[in-house]
């Protein structure tokens, strides 16, 4: 049956009263509330023309195996574009490897905590950090390591020293990078350049030989190799906003 002319003016006139009403401003109560916005986002994004690609992307660990296993470790879980970990467990991998590569990701310890990622990393030996080079993530305020310049927090593990006073406390995030191509290697944290160092030369053989380091041989020898997440420390980890990208 054909409506009256007037019902269907009135209805028109309603619907175009809603659609011209602007919705309410969504407001955000702190800060987290914004990260974790921001972190869906980004987490459901595709990979951009920019060549960036995500390794956690919202609730999936499809990126990520365990350290010379096909599977993910027990422990280690992600959503809301955020991985964790709360308790000792298995290392992990990144399925794919990188060579030439710039990577960054967000952090957050627990007090007196103390993790790493590891780059260029192989599976020959029983511990992915006796072949690829650690980027410490630590409390230094918290951990003895971090009396150390060293061990601390955003070194090159055991191998060339990062700055005091760059690192966020315990339960804060910290922002870091690290771009490796060719030889040149730099680690950020927090907008600051940590160090830079070039591998194979005489100073890096010369450092490495005279680290633990130096009782395998095989220690910094990849050009290609997995980023890795150290699980095998006690305590909460958590690391947001992971990506990757090739450098030519």
């Amino acid at each position: 049956m054909r409506a009256p002319v007037s019902v269907v003016a009135g209805a028109l006139l309603i619907l175009g009263t809603a659609c011209s009403t602007p919705a309410p401003a969504t407001t955000v109560s702190d800060s987290s509330d914004l990260t974790t916005s921001t972190s869906q986002m980004n987490a459901s994004a595709p990979d951009d023309t920019t060549g960036w690609k995500l390794l956690v992307d919202g609730q999936s660990l499809a990126a990520w195996r365990g350290y010379r296993e096909d599977s993910v470790p027990a422990g280690w879980s992600a959503n809301d574009g955020v991985l964790t970990k709360s308790a000792t467990t298995g290392d992990l991998l990144t399925r794919d490897q990188f060579g030439d590569f710039e990577l960054e990701f967000d952090w957050r310890l627990a007090p007196r905590g103390n993790a790493g990622i590891f780059y260029r990393t192989t599976e020959e030996y029983d511990k992915p950090y006796w072949s690829g080079t650690e980027y410490q993530l630590l409390d230094d305020a918290g951990h003895r390591d971090g009396r150390y310049r060293l061990t601390a927090a955003g070194s090159a593990y055991g191998l060339y020293p990062a700055p005091e006073g760059v690192v966020k406390p315990a339960g804060e995030w910290n922002s870091s990078r690290i771009i490796a191509r060719g030889a040149h290697v730099e680690h950020w944290l927090n907008g600051q350049k940590l160090l830079e160092y070039e591998m194979w030369t005489p100073d890096w053989e010369k450092r490495v030989k005279e680290s633990k380091f130096g009782d395998w041989p095989a220690y910094g020898r990849a050009h290609v190799g997995h980023i890795g997440i150290q699980g095998d420390h006690n305590g909460d980890l958590a690391l947001r906003n992971v990506r990757i990208r090739a450098l030519r």
